[in-house]
């Protein structure tokens, strides 16, 4: 309970607004420093600085997301117009989506999605013969399908989140990895503190994959202690909580998560969504949702801007997804 001096409660609806925002926002603010060398954010926005974040380069926008954001809005609808999870439609829409060239998209999200293979073969039949489908590309965009299925409980949100990242990625670590991140949203939504639902979080992870995801998980993980590059799903999820864990505040989250190096925008995208969720929409800068917007290649001219983004999460939040 907050005193009359404290701050009120955040409210589930708001926290949803804070996920999906805060998904989206840290993707962009990411993405002109991928690939690029630790400290690179901070080193051109030296904290606090006014104005520091959305500037654009590497191809991006100032404000422009990523694949990441791209998917997780096509995830979204696809729920919303279907009242739940229709995976077939889900691929479809990814399938279109690749097909148009979107400025980037994960190598093995491409070849699942442009191989020609059905919807529920061909992350499986990619698999098989690359052997390599342990990246963070469902990772990224479960944004929306977290904030979907949250009201579901632990385990269909689990599910749900297993069942999306298989369509475009055959190994389960990449399943697991975004199954904690649904469940760790639904624990933020309720107000409670992820961070303190991460044991329990792991006692429902597959068997098999629990101790690569209690290692970087654990509060003691650090980045600099990953055996892959942040590209991967593991060093992602534990790079994402390492954030939320070290910082107070939204913006001092997403700032440490860009500042990794690396797959900088993935990495910001899913420490945007814990730490939205956490902290909610208002400790989100207004500097960096002002520019933020969201092309649809193969989706007309569409680019939704952060009120439509808004809009799309405060439909995900309500019972059955109705607008409310």
């Amino acid at each position: 309970m907050t005193d009359s001096h404290g701050p009120a409660p955040l409210s589930r609806t708001l926290r949803a607004i804070g996920a999906v925002l805060g998904s989206a926002a840290g993707d962009a603010l990411g993405a002109p420093f991928e690939f690029g060398p630790e400290g690179a954010f901070s080193a051109r926005f030296p904290a606090p600085a006014d104005g520091a974040g959305m500037c654009g380069g590497g191809g991006w926008e100032p404000g422009e997301a990523t694949d990441d954001t791209q998917m997780a809005v096509l995830v979204g609808e696809s729920l919303l117009e279907h009242g739940g999870l229709e995976l077939p439609d889900v691929f479809a829409r990814f399938r279109r989506w690749a097909a148009a060239g979107p400025k980037d998209i994960g190598l093995a999200t491409e070849a699942v999605l442009t191989g020609g293979d059905p919807w529920d073969l061909a992350a499986a039949l990619h698999f098989q013969t690359n052997g390599r489908a342990a990246g963070n590309g469902a990772l990224m965009r479960a944004s929306t399908s977290a904030v979907y299925f949250a009201p579901h409980g632990r385990e269909a949100t689990m599910d749900a989140a297993r069942r999306i990242a298989a369509l475009t990625h055959g190994d389960r670590a990449a399943w697991e990895g975004t199954a904690i991140f649904h469940e760790l949203i639904r624990v933020a939504l309720t107000g409670g503190d992820p961070l303190e639902a991460v044991p329990e979080t792991l006692g429902a992870v597959h068997p098999g994959h629990r101790a690569r995801y209690a290692q970087v998980l654990a509060p003691d993980w650090h980045p600099d202690l990953a055996t892959e590059f942040n590209g991967a799903v593991w060093p992602c999820l534990g790079s994402a909580v390492w954030a939320l864990r070290t910082t107070t505040s939204y913006e001092d989250a997403v700032r440490a998560a860009v500042d990794l190096g690396g797959d900088t925008d993935t990495v910001a995208a899913v420490t945007g969504g814990l730490a939205g969720a956490v902290h909610g929409p208002a400790a989100i800068p207004v500097r960096w949702t002002q520019p933020l917007h969201v092309p649809l290649p193969g989706f007309g001219d569409r680019v939704l801007s952060g009120p439509e983004l808004v809009g799309l999460a405060r439909r995900l939040a309500s019972p059955g997804g109705e607008a409310g």
